[in-house]
């Protein structure tokens, strides 16, 4: 239990015993130390220092209160000029308060050269610049601006091909894409300024008009307004803000922008989210118009081709990074949301996408693929090759942007509107990364049947080489090949492969150069039995079968199409159909430059026919619109050749040349299957 007697024993004799003598000697140490027994008791020497000291410090600022500034204007240009590279002038007086709670500078006539690349063109010209600084802030290194007033700034942009800006002091600096960072400022005043601005990598010239006015009228505000080119086209600008009095870093400033040009717009309302620091604001963006690959000349963005279209979603900034979220829209005549993100973690742009479509028309997606859209009246999309006649699409790969930017893609469409292929789902994946482009997958989903593969683009060089690798799996031969009669013609399913490689700007430069191989199986299925028979040319059984209106089948047993593909000519190396009662050989050739075809197909009959044209079906003309039908010159041939031989022989033998031994044995399918590729 303690004991209060005994602890307070024992605090008087610590007391006594340590902090006793401790003072004591504290007071020996003052009384003794000369310093403090100087200015306790100052002797004449001690006087005569101070004396001098305050002399020196009202010298010095009388001195700073009378000094001419006006003297260090050349110094200070000259200090400036070395150092930044370009000729730096302030050529009017110079003013500066410093005994205040808030120093103040101002400068008249400031003139900022251009770099040696664009000494003709000065940077900035300013008439009158005032500025004042908050004291206090000062001492914790913050900067606080109560003021800035800004008469007449005339500023020069010039950016060129190879990347060089002139407004950069440093051009040695990265450029980490953060955004003008500025201190705080309370009250921001601009006057008649200008902007000039000339971007050669897009061809933008544009020139603006600058103001910021304290009021309540409508002229009070920031003003931007700018009218110019854009690749030859007219291009605006106009930005709005309410005016800069009483600015705080914590309270977000409003603001509202549109940017108009190459048959785009672009229209954002939000707000700075800490006033002055540009790399930070959040808004509503809004974009419209022909095509989204016209916003790489507005943004310097790489987007693809597409028809028409409108999104909306918040558009964030974080320094470097920007955030297109939440959007959602229409492309075309499918509707597209999703979110995108730019930003640059090194010295390249990086883009990454992940967007997704409920209901996709099929002819927009082409038009991704190069392919001409032409709109409808009723808003539908309708696609062409960009040449009449013709089916691989023409334009060109932009290789030059694919280089600006990294990036990734991921799309997927949940459904598929009616569309000749029968497409029911798409996915796709992309993965750029210094001009290479690498597409994994590339899938469509069919009713029945699907087909996925990869592709890789290296934009390295001026002319892409490309390599594409597509397999195709239980694909309906009825949704190829039209029915007759509302009966089928074939069925069955087929499986393909295609492994192309070669140079080429658009999809069809790329297949007029390509080499590889392409393969088409068809396992098992059913034909008409009038077809069939026509493949071997059975006059009798095929036409009276066909003109008579019989839907009855036979099986096929196989079939096997495979060309080898060199200089964009693809040449049958097998070419077999083998059915119940008629096994056909094809060879030819398809010329993926001309997007033409040349095929020739001979039948052998199974069994002995007692009338049939020995004849070979041929296949020509365009890709869009082959034209079928039998080499009519074999069938003269053989007329004729009867004819002769009844002048002269039995007429029972003049049948010999129409009757068919039935000779031909049955494909076999297993080998054939297994060495396609």
């Amino acid at each position: 239990m303690p004991n209060p007697l005994k602890d307070n024993l024992n605090w008087t004799a610590f007391r006594e015993r340590a902090l006793v003598p401790a003072g004591a000697h504290l007071r020996s140490w003052r009384d003794n130390d000369p310093f403090i027994a100087a200015v306790r008791r100052p002797g004449r020497s001690e006087k005569i220092a101070a004396a001098v000291t305050l002399l020196l410090i009202l010298a010095v600022v009388a001195f700073l209160m009378l000094f001419d500034w006006n003297w260090l204007r050349g110094p200070i240009g000259r200090w400036a000029s070395v150092k930044y590279d370009r000729e730096i002038q302030l050529n009017g007086d110079l003013d500066v308060t410093l005994f205040s709670w808030t120093p103040s500078v101002h400068v008249r006539d400031l003139r900022i050269g251009g770099p040696d690349w664009a000494r003709d063109r000065d940077t900035l010209r300013v008439a009158d610049l005032q500025a004042s600084a908050r004291l206090r802030p000062l001492f914790t290194g913050r900067i606080e601006l109560p003021l800035v007033a800004i008469t007449r700034p005339e500023v020069v942009l010039i950016s060129t091909a190879d990347g060089r800006q002139s407004w950069k002091l440093n051009p040695d600096a990265p450029d980490t894409g953060e955004g003008l960072k500025l201190p705080p400022i309370n009250r921001l005043l601009i006057r008649d300024g200008k902007v000039s601005l000339d971007e050669q990598r897009r061809k933008i010239r544009l020139e603006a008009t600058v103001t910021a006015r304290e009021g309540s009228d409508g002229d009070a505000g920031f003003h931007l307004d700018g009218d110019g080119t854009i690749n030859g086209t007219p291009l605006t600008l106009s930005v709005r803000g309410g005016p800069f009095i009483n600015i705080r870093r914590d309270h977000p400033y409003g603001f509202q922008a549109t940017l108009a040009g190459v048959n785009s717009r672009l229209e954002a309302r939000g707000s700075i989210t800490r006033p002055f620091d540009l790399g930070q604001f959040r808004s509503t963006l809004t974009l419209q118009g022909r095509d989204l690959a016209d916003l790489y000349l507005l943004t310097g963005i790489t987007t693809p081709n597409s028809p028409p279209y409108r999104l909306s979603g918040t558009l964030t900034r974080d320094d470097a990074k920007f955030t297109f979220s939440d959007f959602s829209g229409r492309v075309g005549s499918s509707d597209l949301s999703g979110d995108l993100t730019v930003d640059k973690p090194g010295d390249r742009r990086r883009v990454d996408a992940v967007l997704h479509s409920n209901l996709l028309d099929i002819d927009d997606l082409l038009t991704v693929m190069g392919a001409a859209p032409t709109v409808t009246p009723a808003g539908n999309t309708v696609v062409t090759s960009g040449r009449p006649g013709r089916l691989l699409p023409d334009a060109p790969l932009a290789v030059e942007r694919l280089r600006t930017m990294d990036g990734s893609l991921k799309y997927t469409a949940a459904r598929v509107k009616r569309n000749d292929l029968d497409v029911r789902a798409v996915e796709l994946g992309a993965d750029l990364d210094k001009a290479v482009l690498n597409l994994d997958p590339v899938a469509f989903t069919f009713n029945r049947g699907e087909l996925r593969g990869t592709a890789r683009i290296n934009a390295e060089r001026d002319v892409p080489y490309s390599a594409i690798d597509f397999r195709l799996r239980g694909y309906p031969l009825e949704s190829i090949i039209p029915a007759r009669g509302g009966v089928p013609t074939v069925t069955g399913s087929a499986l393909g492969r295609a492994r192309l490689e070669g140079p080429g700007a658009s999809i069809h430069d790329f297949a007029a150069a390509s080499k590889g191989q392409i393969t088409l199986v068809v396992p098992q299925g059913r034909m008409r039995s009038a077809f069939a028979e026509l493949l071997g040319i059975n006059a009798t059984a095929g036409l009276f079968r066909l003109l008579g209106g019989d839907e009855s089948s036979v099986e096929v047993r196989c079939a096997v199409a495979d060309f080898r593909v060199a200089g964009g000519r693809a040449t049958a190396e097998t070419f077999v159909i083998d059915t119940t009662p008629v096994l056909a050989r094809g060879a030819g050739v398809i010329d993926l430059n001309s997007e033409t075809m040349n095929l020739r197909i001979d039948g052998e009959t199974k069994e002995a026919r007692l009338v049939r044209l020995w004849s070979p079906i041929v296949v020509q003309g365009p890709l869009t619109a082959p034209n079928v039908g039998v080499d009519t010159g074999s069938v003269v041939g053989q007329a004729g050749l009867a004819g002769i031989l009844g002048a002269v022989v039995n007429p029972l033998v003049a049948l010999l040349p129409f009757v068919d031994p039935g000779l031909a044995e049955d494909a076999n399918c297993g080998a054939l299957i297994s060495s396609a590729r």
